[in-house]
């Protein structure tokens, strides 16, 4: 036998997102990608260490394991991250109410750092030289995990076969990697049905690629797996409590169901599973990747989508104005933006996130909220902070507040306001007369 070329620690199945890559969205299994993946590996006379991670992706972890096995890997191994997920990615997001482009709430993009991570102490462990994925050439992911292999360990080596055109130009179709499947007696399920691929983890489920492509295709209705269709959802609405403690969810009230939870990742699944119910959390979007091309995806993201918009609400209570407004101009867009993009392991997430508790000391108190077919209904917010004042903010009494006081406020603030006008009017630009939006006459 030949000298191994070294040993390889391969993200495989779920464990990468790989059943989003568009070349297999016509196949069923989502292991199938990185399974002709490792076989290839071991043809090109690599050593392959199969890794998964559990990052609440609902996957049949032991078959994972065993085809792994069956096609060759000479180790497997599966990594509980779930707790780490909720705990250093999604709830320091919400705290900073991370949103790209003003509606996706980050799924793919926040499960990434603890799996690359998770990946380099396997890569450590088990003495590997090379990591390897199943990202295609087009998508955000091949970014996002290749730079926090490098932040995490600089001497790694990567083996992108998408990448490679060897690779890609000998499975440059379906027929090509299923022929190639057959051969090393790798079992493939089929299906025409369902042509997308997907990427799920606790935070949510994404959809793209197949028919998707055509940005006018309206998702058929069994695409969505996690929420049911609004218009199905029960017709009561059901109520719940939230209570946050510095921007971090920490109890759960449910009282028709007379349950209660305080654990941080049993608050994200019971509130996944109610707002599934109520169809809580869809949406359709076309982004801007990364790389510089439009995708279209579609994410149903249940009950993050409660808790930002709980957490949101309380901030208008519990925020001072000027913190709130430096948060939402400068962490909340940044920290965004190096997620979605893969730059968690850099000085700039560093420097960001440290803003991130001062933001959040006084955010504590309680939302009230109803979910009612597709909508997170807030119905009443408390606490004890104090920056509200509900006799100074009432129109029905002074309160402490002198209205007088207002007339020099105004006189203040008018002072700029004049001189413009009076610029404007010496040079004939008076604004007396109705101009649409850029000046002009109407």
């Amino acid at each position: 036998m030949s000298e191994s070329k070294g040993r390889v620690l391969l993200a495989y199945s779920g464990g990468l997102g790989t059943s989003r890559d568009a070349h297999l969205c016509m196949i069923a299994d989502r292991a199938e990608n990185t399974s002709c993946i490792l076989a290839w590996l071991i043809e090109q006379g690599y050593e392959v260490v199969a890794f998964m991670a559990d990052v609440g992706q609902e996957e049949d972890f032991e078959a994972a394991r065993k085809k792994a096995l069956a096609v060759g890997a000479k180790k497997f191994f599966l990594e509980d991250l779930k707790r780490e997920f909720v705990t250093e990615l999604i709830y320091p997001a919400l705290q900073a109410n991370c949103i790209y482009e003003n509606v996706y709430l980050l799924g793919t993009s926040l499960a990434r750092p603890v799996i690359a991570r998770g990946m380099m102490a396997i890569a450590d462990r088990e003495g590997c030289d090379f990591v390897s994925h199943g990202c295609t050439g087009k998508g955000n992911d091949q970014v996002r995990f290749e730079l926090a292999f490098y932040g995490l360990k600089p001497d790694i080596k990567v083996i992108a076969p998408w990448r490679i055109p060897e690779f890609y130009h000998r499975f440059a179709g379906r027929q090509a990697l299923l022929a190639y499947a057959a051969e090393k007696q790798i079992p493939v399920q089929q299906t025409a049905a369902k042509p997308w691929s997907t990427d799920e983890n606790l935070f949510h489920i994404s959809y793209e690629a197949g028919i998707l492509e055509d940005p006018d295709t309206t998702p058929p209705a069994d695409m969505w797996k996690l929420t049911v269709d609004p218009r199905q959802a029960p017709e009561t609405p059901q109520a719940l409590t939230i209570e946050f403690a510095k921007g971090l969810p920490v109890k759960v009230t449910v009282p028709d169901e007379n349950k209660v939870y305080t654990d941080g990742v049993e608050i994200f699944l019971a509130l996944n599973a109610l707002a599934r119910k109520h169809g809580v959390g869809r949406i359709d979007i076309v982004e801007n990747r990364f790389i510089g091309v439009k995708s279209r995806g579609c994410y149903e993201s249940p009950g993050a989508t409660i808790l930002r918009a709980a957490h949101v609400d309380l901030e208008g209570l519990t925020l001072d104005r000027n913190v709130r407004a430096l948060r939402d101009q400068f962490v909340t867009i940044e920290l965004s933006k190096i997620l979605y993009n893969g730059h968690w392991f850099t000085p700039e997430r560093e420097f960001i996130v440290s803003a991130i508790p001062a933001s959040q000391r006084t955010v504590n108190g309680l939302v009230r909220l109803e979910l009612y077919k597709g909508n997170v209904i807030i119905k009443g917010r408390s606490s004890s902070e104090g920056l509200y004042d509900e006799k100074e903010s009432s129109m029905d009494e002074l309160g402490g507040f002198e209205p007088t006081d207002t007339t020099g406020f105004i006189q203040i603030e008018s002072i700029r306001i004049k001189k413009w006008a009076q610029a404007n009017i010496r040079k004939g630009q008076a604004g007396i007369e109705p101009k649409d939006v850029y000046g002009s006459r109407v």
